[in-house]
């Protein structure tokens, strides 16, 4: 079977590559530099944009919805009934469905499937994928996405894998944001941080973002950059476009995204991590975490 991936980010370069082991793959990236040196490496083919029409899946991880939907556009001329569209792009649910129904238009089936578990859960072909559209193509797709995903779960109608995702985006935030606040309180007590940590992570508190980020990335001042600050506060809108549509109360999701906003804007950039939030407490607080 011949796939297409489009899109050769951080996440997108080595799912890309696990493809590449199974499937006759054709790569596309914005910078055609980098899909030549995927193909280098991983034996994939570079291609122009209308060229991956002629894949029977096509792939996407781009940063927003928008991305996709203008991609959609450009190949629609070019598209055949049957083909099938996955959407890894952590995107909106609305959005979404607009570019299924566009697809739909010439035959060509959505799916949109984020992706959790960051570079190194794709890396490792241990990511974790929230797959919203029908069940057929859930089935069809899912061979596919096992490539460089251990857990792959169908969690309902188009849209709903973008909703899910954001609503993990938003815990994601509120896990950080609270522990930042929390530990820029022990370091102001003088408490050592590190044992405080490690304390946490064996008691009722503990989250992915006490055992697997705080210490290697704030503790650590590393801040490894694998994952944008602003990417964070660009799902924190999806979040809230989702509780919007639901009309549900969300005191807590909705402050918090003003906080990320404010945060991307007095780190100093919105491309560094997100845990670099951390920095905004310290400011806050007269403190430095570690």
């Amino acid at each position: 079977m011949k796939v297409a991936f489009i899109g050769l980010g951080a996440m997108g370069y080595p799912m890309a590559g696990h493809l590449a082991k199974r499937y006759d793959t054709l790569v596309h990236n914005r910078t055609a530099a980098k899909a030549e040196r995927h193909a280098r490496e991983f034996g994939s083919k570079a291609v122009g944009l209308e060229q991956t029409a002629e894949a029977e899946i096509i792939l996407t991880c781009v940063p927003v919805s928008r991305d996709v939907d203008e991609l959609a556009h450009a190949l629609l001329p070019h598209l055949r009934p049957g083909t099938l569209w996955v959407d890894h792009t952590s995107g909106e649910p609305e959005l979404a469905k607009q570019t299924a129904a566009l697809l739909a238009s010439k035959g060509v089936s959505y799916l949109d499937a984020c992706l959790s578990g960051g570079v190194a859960g794709v890396v490792n072909a241990r990511a974790t994928v929230m797959c919203g559209g029908s069940e057929a193509d859930f089935e069809r797709a899912k061979p596919v996405m096992g490539s460089y995903a251990a857990k792959i779960v169908h969690v309902g109608p188009l849209g709903a894998g973008h909703a899910v995702k954001a609503v993990n985006q938003g815990l994601l935030a509120v896990n950080l944001w609270a522990l930042s606040e929390g530990m820029a309180a022990l370091a102001k007590q003088g408490i050592n941080l590190g044992l405080a940590l490690e304390v946490i992570n064996a008691s009722s508190g503990r989250s992915n973002v006490s055992e697997n980020l705080f210490g290697q990335r704030v503790l650590s001042r590393e801040f490894p950059n694998t994952f944008a600050l602003g990417l964070l506060a660009k799902d924190m809108g999806i979040c809230v476009k989702v509780l919007e549509a639901a009309g549900t109360p969300a005191p807590l999701l909705r402050q918090l995204r003003e906080f990320f906003e404010v945060a991307k804007h007095e780190v100093g950039s919105a491309d560094v991590d997100h845990t670099a939030v951390a920095r905004l407490l310290e400011r806050w607080a007269g403190v430095e975490i570690r």
